[in-house]
């Protein structure tokens, strides 16, 4: 595998961040160009961060001293740089929009962590394990934008990434209502402890917009490439509530569904035990060996103790028992920044990548 030299735009958020650091030594992907605000640009990377680093480890050696770009204005440079860029911004959405498409119109694939594309018909938003078929619409998305090698893929929302893999190996069996309710750490804000005072001891029963997305993006998930747009899936039925929590990292879910086809909690567990797809098939450098973990013990899973299964990219599941308005509940748990946000559009982009799309 030859390597692919990467941007990173919007590369000074919690988002952005955590993309610099998962990038550091990867095997195919090398950081070649940083992009930001016009507050940012002209800074070495390590001064545009300086005071708002909010990862565990120093910023990368081999990036600190590039100097940030402006992502709109030096759009032609950084393009040139580059074989594909993550994007990560804070904007307004319209300006999201036009930004990515900019970019992919200017033949540099882009993949995406902002929400702003995530119902665009032809624009794929793959969990590697899940729905890799996805990919298929790429090539009628080009023929839209009028690209030859310039396209948008975008990551789901970050909350989805803990209950969703869990579901996925039984649809199956005829998945016919989910109830999700997420407790969502402040990092999903692109917050810490010293910048959100006001978690510290407290829930907000609040997120904008992310009931709407939790219970709308898992169909177009589970949906299917027709007529050169994802059609969404018309089942199961999902309603959410979403709460922010006073939890650095990790996202956690308590979640109940009901089956046509009824199973025993054993099957649930050795379906989740043995479930692989093709990011584990294709060995992508980021795909965990394991997808679900399944822990016995009452206590688990527990954000401070199993984020980090896996470098952050496996998914943990625990407390499966029957319930008595749905067939089945459980608790399960994944690392936001990492498998929900970064890690997740890496993993994706390794996808891609093994599929010829950057080439």
């Amino acid at each position: 595998m030859k390597q692919y030299r990467v941007g990173i735009i919007g590369c000074t958020g919690i988002v952005g961040q955590r993309f610099t650091t998962i990038l550091k030594n990867h095997p195919w992907f090398k950081v070649t160009a940083l992009a930001a605000s016009a507050s940012s640009a002209g800074k070495t990377y390590e001064m545009a961060v300086s005071g708002r680093w909010a990862m565990n480890e120093p910023v990368p050696s081999d990036i600190a001293k590039l100097t940030v770009l402006d992502a709109k204005a030096d759009m032609e440079k950084i393009v040139s740089l580059v074989d594909f860029v993550f994007c990560a911004v804070n904007m307004k959405s319209d300006e999201i929009i036009a930004l990515e498409e900019a970019y992919a119109k200017l033949e540099c694939p882009v993949i995406s962590n902002n929400k702003e594309h995530r119902s665009t018909p032809d624009v794929p938003m793959i969990i590697p394990e899940l729905n890799a078929s996805h990919h298929e619409v790429i090539e009628h998305q080009r023929k839209r934008l009028g690209t030859k090698r310039g396209f948008i893929a975008v990551k789901c929302n970050c909350s989805l990434q803990s209950y969703v893999p869990a579901i996925h190996p039984l649809m199956d069996l005829g998945v016919t209502k989910v109830l999700a309710c997420t407790y969502q750490a402040i990092s999903g804000a692109s917050k810490t402890f010293e910048t959100m005072p006001e978690i510290l001891d407290n829930v907000i029963p609040y997120i904008g917009g992310e009931e709407e997305k939790s219970e709308r993006e898992p169909l177009k998930i589970w949906g299917h490439v027709e007529n050169g747009v994802i059609v969404n899936a018309t089942a199961p039925s999902i309603t959410s509530q979403c709460l922010r929590v006073p939890v650095s990292d990790g996202h956690m879910a308590a979640v109940f569904f009901s089956l046509e086809n009824k199973v025993s909690r054993d099957e649930i567990i050795r379906r989740w035990k043995e479930f692989k797809g093709p990011a584990q098939e294709l060995e992508l450098p980021s795909a965990p060996k394991q997808f679900i973990h399944y822990f016995d013990e009452n206590n688990r899973p527990q954000p401070k103790l199993d984020r980090d299964i896996e470098g952050g990219m496996a998914i943990s599941a625990g407390r499966l028992r029957p319930d008595t308005q749905y067939d089945h509940k459980f608790v399960c748990l994944s690392h936001n920044t990492l498998r929900g946000a970064a890690g997740g559009g890496l993993l994706m982009a390794e996808l891609l990548c093994k599929l010829g799309y950057f080439d």
